[in-house]
Parts: C-alpha cells; sequence; structure tokens
C-alpha cells in the first residue's frame, strides 16, 4: 500500500450560534463555556497525497462575498484562502487533482468545482439526487436555482452542469482510500476514511461538525453530544457512533468545522507521515 498522508486546508469561516446549530437543544443545561453568540468556524478541505492519484475530500467555501450575503450572515474567505490559493501555496494547480471525493453537496463543500478541470468527481448516489432537487427547506444549502430566479445576479449551483460519478453504500475510491454512508446532516452524507501509517483518519465531512459532539453527557445517558443542525436525527447520532466505534482513537476524526485543527495543523501540517 502507498504511504498515504492527508494535508487538511482551511478555506475559510463560516458563522453559527453554537446552541443553535453545533449542539442539541436538549444538551444546553449541561454545556459549559459555549457562548450564545455567533462565532466563526474554519471550513476545511482534505488532500491526501502519497498515492498514484492526487485525492481532495472538498473543495470547500465560496468567496466572501457569496457567502455572506447569500449563506450565514459575516462568513468570509480572506485573501488566499480560497482552494486554489492554498493548492498553489503548496506547489499545486487545480487541475494537478485527479479525483475529488465530497462527503455532501452543501454550498461550502463545493465551491469552485469548475477550476478542476481534469478530476473525476465523486459523490454520494442519494445526496446527488437530493441535492438536484431538495425540498424548498434546503433551497440555501444546495443553492438551487428556484431560489434565486429573481436575484439581482444570476445565482449558479457550483456542480451545475459538471459530470459527478456517484457511489453507494461503502467503496473503495483507490487503493487506501475508501467512502462510507454516514446520513444524518444531510440525506446522502458520506465519509472518507483514509489509511496512513498512523492508523485510518476518517474525513467527517459535517456527520460530526466538532469533536465534542462525541463527548458523552453521563447526566442524561448520552453516549454521544448531538448536534442541532441535521435533516435526520436518529440518522445523524447513528452515524456519530458509527465513527466513534471505527476510529482507533479520537484525533483521526477530522471533522470540517473543527478549530482546534487550525492550532494542530500548525505544528503537524501533514498527517500520518
Amino acid at each position: 500500500m502507498k504511504n498515504l498522508t492527508i494535508r487538511p486546508i482551511n478555506t475559510g469561516f463560516v458563522t453559527t450560534i453554537p446552541k443553535q446549530y453545533l449542539y442539541h437543544h436538549s444538551t444546553a443545561a449541561y454545556l459549559k463555556d459555549v457562548p450564545d453568540t455567533r462565532i466563526e468556524m474554519p471550513v476545511f478541505t482534505f488532500l491526501v497525497e502519497g498515492g498514484d492519484s492526487l485525492l481532495l475530500v472538498d473543495t470547500g467555501m465560496a468567496w466572501s462575498e457569496r457567502a455572506g450575503k447569500y449563506h450565514h450572515p459575516g462568513s468570509y474567505q480572506p485573501e488566499g484562502l480560497s482552494i486554489v490559493d492554498q493548492l498553489k501555496k503548496i506547489g499545486y494547480q487545480p487541475e494537478d487533482i485527479d479525483i475529488v471525493v465530497f462527503t455532501h453537496l452543501h454550498w461550502d463543500h463545493i465551491y469552485y468545482m469548475e477550476k478542476f478541470t481534469k478530476a473525476d468527481f465523486y459523490a454520494n448516489e442519494t445526496e446527488y439526487q437530493f441535492a438536484l432537487n431538495p425540498i424548498p427547506l434546503y433551497y440555501k444549502s444546495y443553492e438551487h436555482p428556484k431560489l434565486y430566479e429573481n436575484a439581482a445576479e444570476k445565482i449558479i449551483r457550483p456542480f451545475e452542469g459538471i459530470p459527478i460519478k456517484t457511489v453507494r453504500g461503502e467503496t473503495e475510491i483507490v487503493q487506501g482510500v475508501r467512502v462510507f454512508e454516514t446520513p444524518g446532516h444531510s440525506p446522502g452524507h458520506q465519509s472518507v476514511e483514509v489509511d496512513t501509517k498512523d492508523g485510518s483518519y476518517i474525513c467527517c465531512g459535517d456527520s460530526i461538525f466538532i469533536l465534542d459532539n462525541i463527548n458523552p453527557i453521563p447526566e442524561i445517558a448520552y453516549d454521544l453530544t448531538p448536534p442541532g443542525r441535521y435533516a435526520d436525527i436518529i440518522a445523524t447520532w447513528k452515524s456519530i457512533e458509527l465513527q466513534k466505534k471505527r476510529v482507533a482513537r479520537p484525533e483521526l476524526l477530522l471533522p470540517c468545522h473543527e478549530k482546534n485543527l487550525l492550532e494542530r495543523i500548525k505544528k503537524t501540517p501533514v498527517l500520518g507521515v
């Protein structure tokens, strides 16, 4: 097997109110030092190097104007943090990427797709079909055209007109990299497992927002701390349980919005070495 490594790449910051989004309302009485005010969270993608194919998990969020105006207020992408700029800093161009695997197709995970002209794109089949025709509640998350028919600027979904290969269940994408279904946050969410010398990491997407979501709350017999944002809370719960059991140790879980990962990569920019 190739010596695969993972390079977490932050592509900007989305804002949210933790007790509305990151933590289920039933946990509020047991949370300490969790603010009720809006905070910013990173938006990570993950570059898998060392194999025969250069593979990217998600392509990250949009530029500041699009992110803040049409999605979470105050979200922004500092200059130089787009996935295109971030790849350039480490010696790559978007056309160097062979494969892009999406955890799901929400707006903050799929921007700049058109730049990856030589990549094969992979998404879960259930997720892709829902993204094409979501219920109105999720028009915004998937940037459905109907929501922006009267917008001043033309809003086009990042995946519009771009071929996407779909997979179901647990599927090996390349040697040492596999996807498995972790629905709940979205109908067809999937996580990406990468084998390295350190062990098998899981790029969780939004199936686990932050590592706090894996912590138990003994006072109410919860074996985890569920989030407050989900399409299906039962599936969300089971997907978090599954991933907790699947990794050898918690630091092998890589949630997309984990703020502590910003500090971790200052010391260890490449994982699995």
